[in-house]
């Protein structure tokens, strides 16, 4: 495993200068400003990844308008209350993409969001209070106690609110595979321990870089 400087040596000789590879990378969000983000836009953008996965993106989100007037601007505590009956007339309506599943995901997930709620006092409490340093334990959160969050959704959806996460993309496994780390993608606990060790090595000797950075860094080894 190559060290940060390596790291970022590349990625200066592959942009240039430090100021335009600055300019390619992902600015997250601080812990204040995910707190202050309301419970309808985390479940909002979860919804919003549940439906992109498998789909093209830009077709989903020219539906999104529709999709926040039938779920009530995703209010969760409305939300929640869509029977079975509800959402299978939704079935009916060509504005937004019927996928029985993914529609039954929405209320499942207004339930997660309510329970965090109740306990943190907000949804974006947890986000913002959880350590990068331990970001997969968010994801198999996520995965445990939502619907249709597995795979690469979780760090996906965090990675949309501005949580700082990284996201082991056919890239950057690529790139961890390059770097001896891994050799598959990582989905067992002790694979996903082994990345974030790394990643949390790479923080530590960066003084401190952002795990989204680092991760869109370790990609450009791999993607030209």
């Amino acid at each position: 495993m190559r060290d940060y400087k390596w790291l970022h040596e590349y990625c200066l000789n592959r942009f240039g200068s430090a100021a335009e590879l600055e300019a390619h990378l992902p600015v997250p969000k601080t812990p204040a400003q995910l707190r202050k983000i309301s419970d309808d836009r985390y479940l909002s953008t979860m919804a919003l990844r549940v439906f992109r996965a498998g789909l093209k993106h830009s077709l989903v989100d020219a539906k999104w308008p529709a999709f926040e007037e039938v779920f009530f601007k995703f209010d969760p505590e409305k939300v929640v209350l869509m029977s079975a009956e509800h959402l299978e007339r939704l079935m009916q309506d060509a504005r937004i993409i019927r996928h029985l599943g993914k529609l039954k995901s929405v209320p499942r997930n207004a339930q997660l969001i309510l329970d965090v709620a109740h306990e943190k006092g907000s949804f974006g409490a947890l986000v913002a209070d959880w350590p990068v340093t331990e970001i997969v334990g968010l994801w198999t959160y996520l995965k445990k106690h939502g619907h249709q969050l597995g795979g690469l959704s979780a760090p996906r959806f965090l990675r949309m609110m501005g949580k700082d996460t990284f996201v082991p993309s056919y890239d950057v496994v690529a790139a961890l595979n390059a770097q001896d780390i891994i050799d598959k993608v990582p989905t067992s606990l002790r694979d996903l321990a082994t990345v974030q060790n790394a990643f949390n090595q790479w923080h530590e000797e960066s003084g401190g870089r952002p795990m989204s950075q680092i991760s869109m860094m370790l990609a450009y080894t791999v993607n030209h």
